[in-house]
């Protein structure tokens, strides 16, 4: 009863009713995100009429189509209105018997009966602010205290795209090439003309030393970028940016942390008293990606 569906082929009103109504809700399976994220590169994979869906994302490499999360969108998976095990088995094997995959990540609530492979991730669940605060570790409350001599020389700003552009493009760490970093660049400012993503900026001596970019969709904020001047970390400017933005925020929305497998950032982000909320993941080699395209061309899968 899987089927799978072209981008043309996508009936997006029903894909949506789907999305919003599932157990599952993610802001990283709506069209708009998933559209911009991965340039309209993405099908479905549906169960019956709808009742349940997987976005698969991908990219074109020697001709072939092969599956790879996009930047910027860290979990997709099933969506069902509720989560189903037997019902995700069936879409984890289509899904494995049909496609390359060199990346995919399934979404925090989907289970499954096999073991698959786990990432971190952090939560903060709706609450009022100051309950979200007094869970804080008192390591990061330290860091939330400006000193009183340099307090008339800091602020905090909601600023836009054109007033941060040059500072992330200065500061982005892990885009490896300048073409990574030019479309992360392009993505956030599709993001910002949405009027879903968000910047916040810390000032020292009137000049930008840290900026956050939190989208918000679904009941959700997400942390997508933190960007620092190495410089003024002991300011703790990012500390202060994240803890702006859950004050503003936490008593409707979950908050989301959108990582936490490096130690040093885990670390960071358990100062807030998150949940951890683990996703399962399916990667795969190059040599593996070989071998599994010798397979889906023997039994006429490759297309």
């Amino acid at each position: 009863m899987i089927k799978r569906l072209k981008y043309h082929e996508i009936d997006f009103v029903k894909y949506a009713q789907c999305v919003d109504h599932s157990e599952q809700k993610k802001y990283t399976a709506t069209q708009h995100f998933l559209d911009v994220t991965s340039k309209k590169q993405w099908e479905l994979l549906v169960y019956k009429d709808y009742e349940a869906v997987m976005p698969i994302p991908f990219v074109r490499k020697y001709g072939l189509k092969i599956v790879h999360n996009p930047k910027l969108c860290q979990q997709l998976g099933i969506f069902s209105a509720k989560d189903n095990m037997a019902l995700n088995e069936a879409f984890l094997d289509y899904f494995t018997k049909n496609y390359l995959v060199s990346l995919y990540q399934f979404n925090d609530a989907n289970q499954f009966q096999r073991e698959i492979k786990r990432k971190k991730n952090f939560l903060l669940y709706p609450d009022s602010y100051e309950k979200v605060y007094a869970r804080y570790s008192p390591k990061r409350k330290r860091k939330l205290r400006i000193d009183q001599d340099i307090l008339h020389k800091v602020a905090t700003k909601d600023v836009t795209y054109e007033e941060v552009k040059n500072f992330i493009e200065i500061h982005t760490i892990g885009a490896s090439k300048e073409k990574d970093l030019s479309e992360f660049i392009k993505i956030f400012k599709d993001l910002y003309d949405s009027n879903r993503l968000k910047f916040l900026a810390f000032y020292y001596n009137n000049e930008i030393i840290n900026a956050i970019a939190t989208y918000r969709d679904c009941k959700m904020v997400a942390l997508l970028g933190t960007f620092n001047d190495k410089n003024y970390v002991k300011l703790s400017g990012a500390s202060i940016l994240i803890d702006k933005v859950i004050e503003r925020t936490i008593e409707t929305n979950i908050f989301d942390f959108e990582g936490g497998e490096l130690p040093n950032i885990e670390e960071f982000f358990r100062g807030f008293r998150p949940e951890l909320k683990p996703y399962g993941v399916i990667e795969n080699s190059k040599k593996n990606l070989i071998k599994k395209l010798g397979y889906l061309i023997i039994t006429g899968k490759c297309f």
